[in-house]
């Protein structure tokens, strides 16, 4: 078991990734550093053991950043986890403050913020800084969350975080997954400031900005609906009320008006609607009542997570 392992995800970094694993080596000379290659057609991995001959590269063949983060998080043991991209957009001089949160502070997860520092000056992507600025607001709106920055790949775990995660997005939706994720099952959250610049001339970002920032949004409503479906369905059931009231009162209007029933057809589709309302409020409280289970064998869960920690430790640990 590592006191520390530092993770980074590549595709197509060769011209970064020397750099990034020397850096970290530097700012975290007890940190095993591990470089998993995600099908990349360029010399990813040579330039990675360039950077530093002790550095572990490993690969993923499945392609997307979620897959990549699943094998990772089953596959390494450490007390504390740094992730950070490989293409030289965070300086690994502020891994030392986000370890400090986790091995020190106990928090489960140190989220490194740019928002707060050099990345509205530095990311050349006008759409990028307004979705950052839309989906933080979002999650923290929705799941009463403190994040200061929430697509950040910069971050450190703990051990029990790593290993009670269930990682069930495959692309670079997995930050904001983690994210509320975490908020949702009250882990410990610390936001630490870190710096950001952009990508060296010549290396090329994976993300394409409208699909992959309707992949979060869609990301963050399916979430909203597993984690808060008495919320979820409770709105769901208050929009359809309203619209069944809309077609509603117009004719109970005109029955008093009149003692008839002027639109026939009207009255079916605002019963349909009001019946729809119903069903959607008690689906809400049934899966929040399923929900309440859930968390309670997590709970449990994480403590089976803890002594499997222990357990751990109490054999090598390597990095001190």
């Amino acid at each position: 078991m590592d006191t520390i392992a530092v993770l980074l995800p590549c595709y197509n970094e060769g011209k970064t990734i020397a750099k990034v694993v020397a850096d970290f080596h530097e700012a975290l000379p007890e940190a095993a550093i591990y470089v998993y290659d995600n099908n990349s057609v360029d010399d990813t991995c040579e330039q990675a053991r360039a950077g530093w001959e002790g550095v572990i590269v490993r690969h993923e063949y499945k392609q997307g950043k979620g897959n990549v983060i699943r094998r990772m998080f089953r596959e390494i043991d450490a007390r504390c986890y740094v992730m950070a991209d490989g293409d030289d957009t965070y300086p690994a001089e502020h891994a030392p403050d986000l370890v400090t949160q986790v091995l020190e502070r106990h928090a489960d997860m140190a989220v490194g913020d740019r928002l707060s520092s050099t990345y509205f000056e530095e990311n050349k992507r006008r759409f990028h800084n307004a979705g950052n600025t839309l989906v933080r607001s979002m999650v923290n709106r929705i799941f009463d969350a403190d994040y200061k920055d929430i697509m950040t790949g910069y971050r450190a775990f703990s051990y029990n975080f790593v290993k009670s995660f269930p990682v069930l997005t495959q692309g670079f939706e997995i930050e904001t997954e983690m994210s509320i994720f975490a908020a949702d099952r009250n882990f410990q959250i610390e936001n630490v400031v870190v710096g950001y610049r952009d990508r060296p001339e010549g290396s090329e970002s994976k993300l394409n900005t409208i699909p992959d920032g309707i992949k979060v949004v869609l990301t963050i409503v399916r979430l909203f609906r597993n984690y808060r479906p008495m919320l979820f369905f409770g709105l769901l059931s208050l929009l359809l009320m309203i619209a069944s009231l809309a077609f509603f009162v117009p004719l109970l209007l005109n029955y008093f008006q009149t003692g008839l029933v002027g639109k026939m057809p009207t009255l079916v589709v605002s019963c349909f609607v009001f019946i729809a309302a119903l069903m959607s409020f008690f689906a809400g409280l049934i899966l929040e009542t399923i929900r309440q289970k859930n968390r309670s064998d997590f709970e449990f869960q994480l403590q089976q997570t803890e002594a499997n920690r222990k357990v751990l430790e109490r054999g090598e640990v390597h990095g001190y």
